[in-house]
């Protein structure tokens, strides 16, 4: 078998059903047999939405998202989305077409070390030959998969797609073992001895869908729950034991909660999205996880690394007859929270925006969020009845996700409503995705907020008393037109427009902008300044 179409067989035999990616010459054998094998390649306008489309599609159906990029420069494009996966914690292949042997070390035409790039990115880098195909692909899947999942980066030599691959004995580098420093009887005396214990689920909860038995716990052992933002929707926002967003818009009002604990139980709890130093109050952590995870120092913690079964073993050595919870406290933080979000009602920015785009998208419509200062709104906010429906990045957190995982959920989501909320500069960074969606049909609803600036980092500037500067976008309008590429484009400036322009999305089948030309005042009020 030709090496093209083992690989293709290899995917598809894995569950893969699309490749994301921009061709080159060297890429025509791959596509084919791509082709040849029911995968669809789905071309995107730039390289770093392909990565993203891949992420995406990862976290939706559980199977290793792949892209596909050419030589150098589109291996450099590639590599700022494979961040993404290695961060956001997605199983991911990567391939890239690379000079074959004999030019490798010479002076070429878009030459460079794709190993070299792709080493801080990925957690493997492989070059394929004829003798280690089958090595190589096996590994690939199997290491992306494995505790963190994360990308594997496979360069393509351009002069080997039309040799046959062979088996070799040839033995592959694999993934370290994750190295278990768990002190059961230490985590059994903590848990026994707390009465009011704080539960802090995060990242990896969510890639297992834990909801079900985190919800079991609380039912059995009330306690207050915090979330990191890639963890909502495991914990409904009605739930007594409910307490907000970590690190998102007013997360500090959940400080009189801290006050109150006296033991942190980290549940699939990953710091990449939100270190524990940041926010957590003086008392011991047990840390739950499935990898070895690095602690900071000044913290009385105690680990357990292993699988989920494993965890809630153990916590049922809390003891439910002795904690304490204090629900009308949390219900009044809750409380305090949505006041002081729905005051922004009287005017047009991005809560009175939110708000109507919640009533009107379907409950189980799912919504990707771009970077930026919106982002805190949504995290904190946005009401989600499960962790699917509202993707983010917060671990790689990079502008320009938005549009392109709003892509992946609608092609592998078809029967699904998914709208996209990114900032003005989020949706500049990807606007030729907007082709992206004319292309394969795909009725992505992308919602713009237009407020002209860069306006995180306008915050950040006034937190250290500075003039606003290198923070504007455009003057005038974004768009200036009811079209852009093709795509219609609803401008509202007002509430009532707002409604009207996401009633009038709805009932199209196509893609469509709405452009919410909002007032960024209010942002400076919400966003939460970190200590």
């Amino acid at each position: 078998m030709k090496i093209p179409d083992y690989i293709a067989e290899q995917l598809s035999n894995a569950g893969v059903k699309y490749v994301f990616g921009i061709p080159g010459g060297p890429s025509i054998p791959y596509i084919e047999a791509f082709r040849n094998a029911g995968i669809e390649f789905i071309i995107t306008s730039h390289e770093s939405a392909a990565a993203v489309m891949a992420d995406v599609s990862a976290r939706l159906t559980g199977v290793p998202g792949v892209c596909h990029a050419t030589f150098g420069p589109g291996a450099v494009n590639i590599a700022s989305g494979t961040g993404l996966s290695l961060l956001d914690r997605t199983p991911m292949i990567v391939f890239t077409s690379e000079m074959p042997d004999a030019l490798l070390k010479r002076t070429v035409q878009m030459n460079i070390s794709h190993q070299e790039l792709f080493r801080a990115v990925t957690k493997m880098t492989f070059r394929l030959s004829p003798d280690n195909v089958y090595e190589v692909i096996g590994s690939a899947l199997r290491i992306c998969n494995e505790e963190y999942p994360g990308p594997v980066h496979i360069g393509l030599p351009a002069d080997i797609s039309d040799m046959e691959a062979f088996a070799a004995d040839e033995q592959l580098p694999v993934s370290p073992d994750s190295i278990n420093e768990s002190d059961i009887l230490r985590i059994i005396e903590v848990l026994e001895k707390s009465k009011r214990p704080l539960l802090a689920v995060g990242l990896t909860s969510a890639r297992f869908g834990l909801k079900r038995k985190i919800n079991d716990l609380l039912a059995n052992c009330p306690m207050p729950v915090v979330l990191t933002p890639m963890a909502k929707g495991l914990v409904s926002e009605d739930h007594p034991c409910y307490a907000g967003v970590l690190f998102h818009s007013l997360s500090d009002y959940l400080e009189d909660i801290y006050e109150k604990t006296d033991l942190v139980i980290g549940l699939g709890y990953d710091p990449v999205e939100y270190n524990y130093e940041s926010w957590m109050p003086d008392v011991p952590l047990v840390h739950f996880n499935t990898t070895d995870t690095d602690m900071p120092d000044g913290i009385e913690v105690v680990k357990y690394t292993g699988g989920p079964a494993e965890w809630f073993t153990l916590l049922k050595n809390l003891n439910p007859g002795s904690i304490i919870l204090e629900s009308g406290t949390l219900k009044g933080i809750r409380d305090e929270m949505r006041s002081v979000f729905a005051g922004f009602m009287s005017h047009f920015g991005p809560v009175a925006a939110l708000i109507i785009l919640r009533e009107e998208l379907p409950h189980d419509a799912i919504v990707t969020a771009d970077v930026g200062s919106h982002l805190h709104l949504i995290g904190q906010f946005w009401e989600a009845p499960s962790a699917d429906k509202l993707i983010m990045t917060n671990g790689w957190s990079a502008m320009g996700f938005g549009i392109p995982a709003a892509l992946a959920a609608q092609l592998n989501r078809p029967g699904s409503v998914v709208a996209c909320i990114t900032g003005d500069g989020g949706f500049l960074m990807s606007a030729g995705e907007i082709m992206t969606a004319r292309r394969y049909g795909l009725p992505v609803k992308i919602v713009v907020f237009s407020d002209g600036e860069l306006n995180l980092i306008k915050l950040k500037q006034s937190w250290k008393d500075l003039n606003p500067y290198g923070i504007s976008l455009y003057n005038g309008d974004l768009f200036s037109s009811d079209s852009f590429l093709g795509v219609s484009v609803f401008n509202a400036s007002s509430s009532e427009e707002m409604r009207d322009s996401v009633k009038r999305a709805l009932s199209l089948r196509g893609p469509v902008i709405i452009n919410a030309i909002i007032d960024p005042e209010e942002y400076k009020w919400l966003v939460v300044r970190p200590k």
